[in-house]
């Protein structure tokens, strides 16, 4: 059986979401990975833990980044429900007006199964820019405390 182009439509509509959905997962767990700092001048680990907790608030203050706050990001947006049912009652309402309220509702049902597909891409978008907003701050953060534990004496990888 060959599928028919509304088919085609959305398994093409499926595949994207999939792909944005994996983005989101990925793209955070890479950008938060901080780095790590190896002792360059035999700093004892007591000295370590001081100097990562120093290099933690000087970059907090010098980026206005935290990450522990960022970790702990707001929940993805999500399209909203229920557009079809309210473009069948539309187009039921008008329908009944023009005396064929059946072919009004399915007009109006169409319109809101666009309404629904835009409304799911603008949350994918949402989503995917604030994941790369995230992850951008998370790496400048964590630049400023790799710059902060190498003047302290560290190697920073």
């Amino acid at each position: 059986m060959k599928p028919n182009g509304n088919a085609r439509r959305g398994l093409g509509t499926l595949a994207a979401v999939l792909a944005a959905l994996a983005a989101l997962a990925v793209a955070p767990a890479q950008a938060q990975q901080k780095p790590i700092a190896y002792p360059a001048k035999g700093q004892s680990q007591q000295q370590q833990s001081s100097d990562d907790g120093a290099c933690y608030s000087w970059a907090k203050q010098q980026t206005g980044v935290d990450p522990a706050q960022a970790a702990a990001a707001p929940p993805p947006a999500q399209a909203q429900g229920g557009q079809r049912v309210r473009g069948a009652a539309a187009g039921a309402a008008v329908g009944a007006i023009a005396g064929d309220a059946g072919k009004g509702a399915a007009v109006g049902t169409v319109a809101g199964g666009v309404a629904h597909r835009q409304s799911r891409r603008q949350a994918a978008a949402a989503n995917e820019q604030a994941a790369a907003n995230t992850g951008q701050a998370i790496s400048t953060y964590y630049q400023a405390w790799g710059a902060c534990m190498q003047g302290r004496g560290y190697t920073v990888k």
